[in-house]
C-alpha cells in the first residue's frame, strides 16, 4: 500500500514552502494548483492529501529551474521536530534499533513518498529505497534523494552525532552534471548498484539513546497508531496489516499475534476483522511476500537464491515452489518474461 493512501500533517510542505521563499519565489507560485493556502500550512491541526505535497515540490522544481540534486539540499533540513508527537516517539525508543522500528511501523507519519524497508547484514543495517510512484521522472528523482537525506539524518539526530554511513548506492548511471551537493552525510553515492540504499554499520542500532523514556514511548505509539487511524480511516484491516507487513524486514514477518501486537489488539479480534473483510492473515502475508518477489526479481543484480534469502525461504528449491503456487510458473521463468 502506498504512503499516498494517507492524509499528512503540514510540516513537510511548509518546509517546502519557506525554501520556495527564501529564493525569492512568491507564495502564490509556490502553492498554484494545490489548494492550499499560507494559513493552512501555518496551522498544525490542517491535514493535507499528499497529492497536494506533491504539486509544491513539482512547484518548486519547476520554478527554480530543475537544479540536481535539490532533493539532497532539502531533505538535510528535516528535524525530528518536524514530525511532532511521532518525532519524540523515535528520540524517546531505547535504543536506536527501536526507534527504527518505530519509525518503519508508521512510516505514513514521515512525509516520505518512497518506500522505505530494512534488512540486516553480518555488519550492517541496511535502509532500501523503492521510487516513488510519481509519473514525472524529474520529481520522482527529487523525492527519492529527499527521502534519503531525510532518512540519513534523522537517524544521525536520533544516534548521535558520531553516526556514519558506510555506504549509500544508486541504481542507474551517474547523472551528467558534476553536483557537490549529490552526498549525504559527506558520503557520495556508488552507481549502477543494484539499489537505492544507506547503510550503517550495526553497531549503532544497539546505542542505548540519552533521552529514552519507556513511559513516553508509549504514550507517543498508541497515540500514533490513534493518529495514523484518523488518517487512514477509509482503509480497512488487511490494508493496515499490510502497511504494518510491507515496514518490517520480509525475511521476518510478524505471526498472527505478533501483528496483533503490533495493531493494539488482540489476535482473536484481528482474525475477526479480517474475515469479515474476506481476507486472513496467511493470505496477506502470501499477497506481501509474492509482491516483494515480483519486485526482486525485477533487480536482474539479485540472483535467485539471494531473493530466496532475503524473502526469508530455507533454500531456492522452497522458494520456487511457493512463486509457482501463486503464479503457476517457477521464478526463473517469470524472468525471462511475464505471463501474458
Amino acid at each position: 500500500m502506498s504512503v499516498q493512501s494517507f492524509t499528512r500533517g503540514p510540516a513537510s510542505a511548509l518546509l517546502l514552502l519557506n525554501f520556495g521563499r527564501e529564493r525569492g519565489l512568491s507564495t502564490a507560485r509556490l502553492l498554484a494548483g494545490s489548494g492550499l493556502s499560507l494559513a493552512q500550512l501555518q496551522n498544525p491541526d490542517s491535514l493535507l492529501a499528499a497529492d497536494q505535497e506533491l504539486q509544491l515540490a513539482s512547484n518548486l522544481l519547476q520554478l527554480l529551474g530543475h537544479p540536481p540534486g535539490l532533493g539532497y539540499v532539502i531533505g538535510a533540513r528535516y528535524r525530528f521536530s518536524s514530525y511532532g508527537l511521532f518525532g519524540y516517539g523515535l528520540i524517546s525508543s531505547a535504543t536506536a534499533a527501536d526507534a527504527l522500528g518505530l519509525a518503519l511501523r508508521f512510516l505514513p507519519l514521515t512525509y516520505a513518498f518512497a518506500g522505505i524497508g530494512y534488512r540486516l547484514e553480518v555488519e550492517l543495517g541496511v535502509l532500501t529505497f523503492d521510487p516513488p510512484q510519481v509519473a514525472d521522472a524529474r520529481v520522482r528523482e527529487f523525492l527519492l534523494q529527499r527521502d534519503m537525506a531525510v532518512a540519513a539524518v534523522l537517524m544521525q539526530e536520533i544516534v548521535g552525532e558520531d553516526f556514519s554511513l558506510a555506504g549509500f548506492t544508486r541504481s542507474g548511471a551517474a547523472p551528467r552534471e558534476a553536483v557537490a551537493t549529490q552526498g549525504i552525510l559527506g558520503l557520495a553515492p556508488v552507481y549502477r548498484a543494484n539499489g537505492h540504499s544507506l547503510a550503517f554499520a550495526r553497531h549503532f542500532l544497539a546505542r542505548a539513546l540519552p533521552q529514552a523514556n519507556p513511559l513516553t514511548v508509549a504514550m507517543c505509539e498508541q497515540l500514533c497508531q490513534q493518529l495514523l487511524e484518523r488518517r487512514q480511516a477509509h482503509l480497512g484491516m488487511a490494508a493496515l496489516v499490510l502497511q504494518h507487513l510491507d515496514a518490517g524486514p520480509a525475511d521476518a514477518p510478524p505471526d498472527l499475534p505478533g501483528m496483533a501486537r503490533l495493531l493494539h489488539t488482540s489476535a482473536r479480534t484481528l482474525k475477526r476483522r479480517l474475515q469479515e473483510e474476506g481476507s486472513s492473515y496467511r493470505q496477506l502475508l502470501a499477497r506481501q511476500r509474492s509482491a516483494r518477489a515480483l519486485a526482486m526479481l525485477g533487480n536482474p543484480g539479485l540472483s535467485l537464491t539471494q531473493i530466496a534469502e532475503r524473502l526469508g525461504f530455507s533454500d531456492l528449491s522452497s522458494f520456487s515452489q511457493s512463486f509457482k503456487r501463486w503464479f503457476g510458473v517457477a521464478p526463473s521463468h517469470y524472468r525471462q518474461g511475464p505471463p501474458g
